[in-house]
């Protein structure tokens, strides 16, 4: 296979036996959607969605200095994460630039999984194995030792109740343990990018086909779709969850993208970028740089990354993420718009679309929160 040729998930066949439009995504052919996506979207809002994830990047980090090693590595208190519990925490560069978010789940008193986006495995992989160099840790690339499916949605719950044993109303959010779900054995976490409570479920690659369809089956009655990533775009958008490449990258600060709550100073010991990133918190503290804010259509022309916020004719800010809202019924953004137009219900903001300045309104992060 040459090394132009996309990467496939073990549940490649059955989602062209389902008609997914697939399409290639860091390197994997992945499926955008199987029919129409604001049904997908509808769906995880309303009922549940099931998604092949298993284009993350997973990273093994064991023994007696892996805790010490993902504290240096990243910015969070990774040592602080009681086993059985996760955490979303950054990595960044010396200069305090963001290489990937992360979910960093503790697994065991030595052993924790690091998932990484899929864009930038091998960048978060190869970092964590030069910063290992002096722990007494192992860094394991175990990309290929897992498929990632995913439930999300109000119904997700009780769907995968009824195919495990494992305790789901004792899972918090943010916490993963071991269980059998349809006879597959599984790391259950309470995780997901799409706003909806939900799961993530890392299995072995060859229980991926069969643990789809056991989903698929018990499902059915809940309404539960097959869903692609371009629905997950928007779902992620309304919940104001920020997307590597897009609201982060290497030429950002946790700080500038208001994420500054993720870097734990106080935590012991040096890390990556801590030096830089005091520096960042100080400037953000002192002069407030572009704020992440959202943007709602006042008409129905849709915004998209890189177009321009403008206000009183000059250039304000810059789209981030951009797409039609269907539970909002209108175009919705996030962009990074100067301090001064940041606040919500700031009037005169405006998106140029093509030489258009159309007008959009300024809104508080997420669009979209679920009842509880």
């Amino acid at each position: 296979m040459s090394s132009t040729e996309p990467r496939r998930t073990a549940l490649d066949a059955l989602h062209r036996s389902l008609g997914a439009t697939m399409t290639d995504f860091a390197g994997w052919d992945m499926p955008l959607r199987y029919g129409s996506e604001r049904d997908e979207h509808n769906a995880v809002r309303t009922k549940a969605g099931l998604f092949d994830l298993s284009h993350m990047g997973e990273i093994a980090v064991l023994g007696p200095a892996a805790a010490a090693l993902l504290d240096h590595a990243l910015v969070g208190n990774i040592g602080g994460v009681k086993p059985g519990r996760a955490r979303y925490t950054m990595i960044c560069r010396e200069d305090g630039g963001i290489l990937d978010d992360l979910i960093v789940y503790r697994l065991g008193d030595t052993e924790y999984l690091v998932v990484a986006n899929a864009s930038n495995a091998q960048v978060v992989l190869d970092a964590l194995v030069e910063r290992s160099d002096g722990f007494d840790a192992e860094v394991r690339d175990d990309r290929d030792a897992y498929a990632l499916l995913a439930v999300q949605g109000p119904e997700s719950a009780g769907i995968l109740a009824s195919l495990t044993d494992a305790d789901l109303e004792g899972l918090k959010y943010y916490a993963g343990l071991p269980g059998t779900v349809a006879g597959v054995p599984a790391l259950v976490a309470r995780t997901g990018y799409t706003g909806e409570d939900g799961f993530e479920l890392f299995v072995k690659p060859e229980h991926a086909v069969e643990l789809w369809q056991a989903l698929t089956k018990a499902g059915e009655a809940a309404g539960l779709v097959p869903c692609g990533l371009s629905c997950r775009d928007t779902l992620r958008l309304e919940a104001g969850m920020p997307l590597y490449g897009n609201e982060l990258s290497p030429s950002l600060t946790p700080f500038d993208a208001g994420l500054g709550r993720v870097v734990k100073f106080e935590k012991e010991g040096d890390f990556v970028g801590r030096t830089a990133l005091a520096e960042a918190a100080e400037r953000a503290a002192a002069v407030p740089p572009r704020v992440l804010v959202g943007l709602v259509a006042e008409g129905r022309r849709v915004p998209r990354a890189g177009y321009a916020v403008v206000a009183g004719g000059e250039v304000v800010g810059e789209v981030t993420s951009g797409a039609p809202s269907p539970t909002l019924g209108r175009p919705i953004a996030m962009a990074y718009v100067d301090a001064a137009h940041a606040a919500p219900g700031t009037e005169g903001v405006g998106v140029d679309i093509r030489g258009s300045h159309e007008p959009y309104e300024v809104v508080a992060l997420p669009f979209y929160k679920r009842q509880k």
